[in-house]
């Protein structure tokens, strides 16, 4: 049976250090703060802009809130980006994805100053990662690479397949994995073959949308399962993209979903959040 990687766990006690941490930076005088813009009523969007106030402002990150409305101009929401670039108290500014259609989120997130994208998707912050500096990146790969570790899951020299070539996680995560000295294959819909290449994997990583892609034919025994997607079903359930009741026997490893990456993903915001503010501390 497979062991379960529980991001529930993990992230509190990744939350709790913060907590700490926020605490001292505070006594010297920086309170780490988070600017968040949501333009539109989104659904989805709104209770995870939620969910990231509710839990900076439990560890004493200070979240700055913007709601813009649904016909917000490109105009109006490149100054409010270009006013948080300027603010000194601003730490780590997100513009939550997805943006109303008149809106280019290209040029948005290529108007965030790098040293404030904590979410780690313009280029400059991609080029960062690629070339193995010092960065922030994408929560989710950030959160995946943080739950292996705490599960002592080391992936030097293990081969990792990615299934998914999103921005948001599947390209990212593949340069996180390369940093750390895995060797990465990353799979999208185009691949050959799909099951014979993710049957390879120590480290199998699906993050596609498709609830139960995954069975336990394109598993390699022993093999360590990581599952980003998340859909509801007609049932009215949350599914991931691994048919987890067929895999469980077969892998090594699995993340539940819910209770996964999910949890990972905002401590990583967190945690991203709080580094910055440590390099306004340090200059």
């Amino acid at each position: 049976m497979a062991t379960r990687l529980d991001g529930k766990v993990v992230s509190k006690r990744i939350l709790s250090e913060l907590q700490q941490t926020v605490t001292g930076l505070a006594q010297q005088g920086v309170t780490p703060t988070l600017a968040v813009i949501l333009v539109g009523s989104d659904p989805a969007s709104q209770v995870y802009v939620r969910n990231k106030q509710r839990r900076a402002e439990e560890i004493g990150v200070r979240p700055l809130m913007f709601k813009l409305p649904e016909e917000t101009s490109q105009k109006t929401l490149l100054a409010k980006v270009a006013e948080l670039n300027q603010d000194p108290d601003v730490d780590g500014i997100l513009v939550q994805l997805p943006l109303p259609k008149q809106l280019d989120e290209r040029v948005v997130i290529n108007a965030i100053d790098p040293d404030k994208d904590v979410d780690g998707f313009s280029p400059v912050s991609v080029g960062r990662l690629w070339t193995n500096e010092p960065t922030v990146v994408a929560s989710t790969p950030y959160g995946i690479m943080a739950l292996l570790d705490a599960y002592q899951i080391d992936v030097t020299g293990k081969r990792v397949v990615i299934v998914g070539r999103s921005n948001i996680v599947g390209r990212p995560l593949a340069g996180l994995m390369v940093n750390h000295d895995a060797t990465v294959t990353i799979a999208h819909s185009k691949t050959r073959d799909l099951k014979a290449l993710t049957r390879e994997a120590d480290i199998l990583v699906v993050a596609i949308g498709v609830p139960h892609f995954i069975g336990a034919d394109a598993v390699k025994p022993g093999a360590t399962v990581i599952d980003v997607g998340i859909s509801r079903g007609a049932d009215g359930k949350l599914h991931g993209d691994v048919d987890a009741d067929a895999v469980e026997p077969v892998a090594g490893a699995l993340t539940p979903v819910p209770g996964g990456v999910g949890p990972m993903t905002i401590a990583s915001l967190m945690a991203q959040t709080v580094e910055l503010a440590k390099r306004r501390l340090h200059g």
